[in-house]
């Protein structure tokens, strides 16, 4: 059934670069590695960062921010420009230069994610400049949007996903692409990480780095493995914990995270049913049962929320996801399912339902606004940075779709997706009856947008670059352990891979071992073995700094 769903043979050759043609429109070609800039990107490459102090009451007082031009379509230079909102820490000592984090999603703003976890990185400020970034159409940096009514990636298909009928469905997903089209601007056409990826380059340069040193969390570890094989020669120490997959289709990517949900949530329920207060009882077999039964009560009949609009199930779905992606959260996780069985209570299950877990950084709760969803950024095609109040609510999943689609070329025809509507229902239902319809609703929202490229599943492989170390977590529900070997094996020898034995997405901010490790290669070059391992932490670490608590 997957076969039917990629439009692409299952055994291609790569083509050659002049027969290559980057289908997502207006990325064109990468630079090859050590190429001066083409003509019309040299302004971009002169540029020099000017820090000042960050706006806004939640900033911290000694972080600085500033920005980056970049064109907005490589392929035309001068077709029209972008600003990239820059944030950073300042080395405490002498600088050897930047870090460059990446905090994933996609669609997470890194300068707000520095903001609010900077401390599980002020022990890379002994020898370098932190530094992280707004991607294009994230946070300040051009903020897609799907507009008012857009918030949740449900509203397109949502609880009532009939897949016996999916003439009308096919029209509403295409209306929903239009809608986000309409609210996003021109940014839409060149936001996936091919793009992105050019965009590292050019802060390196306006950084003065020679090479990059990066560190990329879920999401940002394609993204640095973008960069890598675009420009191998300028890869400097580069850390890449919770590894994505390169060749996997968004259909199979979503199966693989359904599970991996699944699983975490059988964990939380088993903790949760040894607690009086939990609200699904002390029963465990009765347990997933009364989970399932509440996403599907909100699906039939929604409850309101005190910002306008329902939560339903999917977004309860959604809610839960999220939460899982670490332990910590679960005593919150539990409180907040409470006040919902027992008052009917959305606020807590709000506060995670369009927020997003920053690896190393903790959970960030979404910025939620009376009125539309879309605001002032939406209108502003100037490429300016917007004001932060101005960040559409929605942009969070706005733009992980958004960047997802775009790096995805599969876009099966309206007969192969009605054709095979009921095997994939099937096959993610099976994959967790209480995450398979979300994450099929989240497949089934790129239809009707411009087909994806092929750049990553062909040309990210074999990379000529210094060792790069990849850590895979055993027990990470969003990226599988099985990516991360598979991603080392796709890049080759540069990989260098630390197994964390541990659980709960990405390792540095949740084992004291991989923290370690990922601080002495950043800041010594000092490689772990390929293949060792950390072991699993006692409960309640957590990385302050580089302290247990």
């Amino acid at each position: 059934m997957l076969a039917k769903l990629s439009t692409r043979p299952a055994v291609r050759k790569c083509a050659g670069a002049g027969a290559l043609t980057l289908t997502l429109l207006g990325s064109g070609l990468p630079a090859a590695a050590g190429d001066e800039p083409r003509p019309g990107l040299s302004r971009f490459y002169g540029q020099k960062v000017a820090w000042t102090a960050c706006d806004g009451a939640d900033m911290p007082g000694d972080l600085q921010c500033g920005k980056v031009t970049v064109p907005l379509d490589y392929a035309h230079p001068g077709a029209g420009t972008l600003d990239v909102a820059l944030a950073r820490y300042r080395a405490t000592g002498r600088s050897r230069g930047s870090v460059l984090l990446n905090f994933g999603g996609p669609g997470g703003s890194g300068v707000h994610g520095l903001a609010s976890g900077g401390k599980q990185f002020m022990d890379l400020t002994n020898g370098y400049d932190v530094v992280t970034f707004d991607p294009r159409g994230v946070g300040r940096s051009s903020p897609v949007s799907c507009g008012e009514g857009g918030e949740q990636t449900s509203v397109a298909t949502g609880q009532n996903l009939d897949i016996t009928r999916p003439q009308p469905l096919l029209k509403r997903l295409r209306q929903a692409a239009d809608q986000c089209a309409r609210n996003s601007g021109p940014v839409l056409r060149h936001i996936g990480t091919v793009d992105a990826a050019r965009d590292l380059d050019v802060i390196r340069q306006a950084l003065g780095d020679k090479k990059l040193n990066y560190l990329g969390f879920s999401y940002g570890t394609r993204l640095g493995a973008v960069y890598a094989a675009q420009f191998p020669h300028r890869v400097g120490r580069m850390t890449l914990d919770g590894v994505d997959t390169l060749t996997e289709s968004l259909s199979e990517q979503g199966i693989a995270s359904a599970e991996g949900l699944q699983t975490a949530l059988d964990d939380f329920l088993d903790w949760c049913t040894t607690d009086i207060a939990c609200p699904f009882g002390r029963d465990r077999r009765m347990a997933g049962s009364q989970v399932i039964r509440l996403i599907r009560s909100l699906d039939q009949d929604p409850v309101p929320t005190d910002f306008g609009g329902a939560f339903s199930g999917q977004d309860l779905a959604g809610a839960i996801g999220s939460a899982l992606y670490s332990q910590e959260l679960w005593p919150t996780l539990e409180r907040a399912l409470a006040s919902l069985v027992d008052d009917g209570d959305t606020r807590g299950v709000l506060s995670f339902s369009a927020g997003a877990f920053w690896p190393g950084g903790g959970f960030t709760p979404p910025v939620r606004r009376p009125g539309p969803a879309q605001g002032p950024a939406v209108d502003k095609r100037d490429g300016g940075l917007v004001n932060s109040g101005d960040v559409p609510a929605d942009n969070l999943p706005a733009a992980l779709l958004a960047i997802n689609c775009a790096d995805d070329p599969d876009r099966p025809t309206d007969a192969q997706l009605a054709k095979d509507l009921k095997n994939l229902r099937n096959v993610y239902d099976q994959a967790s009856p209480v995450f398979g319809r979300f994450k099929l609703t989240q497949l089934l929202m790129c239809y009707g947008r411009p087909r994806g490229t092929d750049f990553i599943r062909d040309r990210v492989k074999n990379v000529d670059t210094a060792k790069m170390l990849l850590v895979g977590t055993r027990g990470d529900p969003a990226t599988p352990y099985r990516w991360t070997e598979e991603t080392a094996r796709r890049l080759g020898a540069a990989a260098v891979v630390l197994d964390n034995r541990g659980d709960g997405h990405t390792g540095y901010s949740s084992s004291k071992c991989v923290h370690r490790k990922v601080d002495d290669f950043l800041l010594y070059g000092s490689l772990p073995a390929d293949g060792s391992s950390c072991p699993a932490d006692r409960k309640g670490w957590t990385s302050t700094s580089g302290t247990a608590r």
